[in-house]
């Protein structure tokens, strides 16, 4: 199981990123040693997924601290400039709630220790970074656990966007439950929607897939009123990078549809995530802000030819919002929740396993 994609170099000070632009056509390492490569990482697509980008994040704290260092040492008004620095980074990407959640981590754990100089700090947050690295493979397996239950063997599984090891520390969230399926030996095959426009499905699911010898199959993702029509697909389970507080939740855009086409042929609709992605500060989906992204991505699909007619106007919104009654089950690390969310997300929250 890929669980190696984020990797930090002691002896450089430099953490690691598998460049997921290039999958699976080669692999690439992106070195992130400051706030300006952090920030690059994650809105350039480097790493994305919302518990990979939270774990990034919290490296990324570690790396401001390092870049203030340098630059500043302990001189006074220190502790301002990393603020400065981390309310950016907080803000690179607006829908993934994790990367919120990877910063507060951090700044908690400063502001549990009052009075700590800038080289404490940056050796303790080093080693939390690092801790929240393996506790997320762990949470993930725990996830994956819980929802393996909901799979029958022979289960024809669709996903959307990429889901799996390459978007958390480990194992994964919607493909880990898969992975924790197979591991208890049931038949599992997968249906990976390629996921237009960055293509997840179609080049970073079918590739960790099968490197971890799951039947997968990739399908465009205008063919998933056919295949569920045809009896192709038995479940759906999904990702999310921000579930509200009612249960809404925000995923890679394309997941609405499916949703709605799911329901359409009663197929249950599942949605993996841990619990650092539910969100109660947000009450519902209409709360959650969407990001648009370059209109490149959709003109140049390969970043080579493009396949729009030049000055034409492009919608490229990255996510979209599934209302929680579509939802049959949301799978977290503490347990599957079933409706009404507001209830079963608020009992959630206040577990601490």
């Amino acid at each position: 199981m890929l669980n190696d994609h984020i990797r930090f170099d002691d002896d450089k000070d430099t953490l690691y990123l598998l460049d997921q632009r290039y999958l699976p056509c080669r692999e690439e390492w992106f070195p992130v040693t400051d706030l300006r490569t952090t920030i690059e990482a994650l809105q350039e697509m480097v790493i994305r997924g919302a518990p990979a980008i939270g774990v990034t994040a919290a490296f990324g704290c570690y790396l401001c601290a390092r870049e203030v260092q340098r630059e500043h040492g302990e001189n006074e008004g220190w502790e301002d400039k990393l603020r400065a620095k981390l309310a950016e980074l907080k803000e690179a990407r607006p829908t993934a709630v994790n990367l919120r959640w990877g910063v507060e981590e951090m700044e908690k754990f400063w502001a549990g220790r009052p009075g700590i100089g800038l080289p404490s700090l940056c050796t303790a947050w080093l080693d939390r970074a690092k801790n929240m690295q393996v506790e997320d493979e762990e949470i993930n397996r725990r996830m994956g656990a819980n929802g393996a239950a909901l799979l029958e063997d022979g289960d024809k599984v669709m996903t959307h966007c990429n889901a799996g090891a390459l978007a958390t520390a480990g194992w994964g969230t919607a493909i880990g439950v898969v992975y924790s399926a197979v591991e208890q030996g049931k038949k599992i095959s997968v249906v990976a929607n390629e996921t237009r426009p960055f293509l997840q499905g179609a080049r970073l699911s079918a590739y960790e897939l099968g490197k971890c010898g799951v039947d997968v199959t990739v399908a465009c993702d205008n063919a998933c009123a056919l295949l569920m029509k045809k009896g192709l697909v038995d479940k759906v389970v999904v990702g999310a990078d921000r579930i509200a507080a009612n249960g809404d939740v925000a995923n890679k855009i394309g997941t609405y549809g499916v949703a709605l086409l799911a329901k359409e042929f009663g197929i249950p609709f599942y949605v993996a995530a841990p619990a650092s992605t539910l969100d109660a500060r947000t009450p519902t989906g209409d709360d959650i802000p969407i990001e648009e992204r370059t209109p490149r991505e959709v003109t140049h699909p390969t970043n080579e030819s493009c396949i729009v007619p030049d000055n034409c106007k492009v919608y490229n919104f990255a996510f979209d919002v599934t209302p929680n009654e579509l939802v049959t089950a949301i799978i977290t690390d503490r347990g599957v929740l079933k409706p009404p969310y507001t209830e079963s997300i608020a009992r959630a929250l206040k577990r601490t396993t």
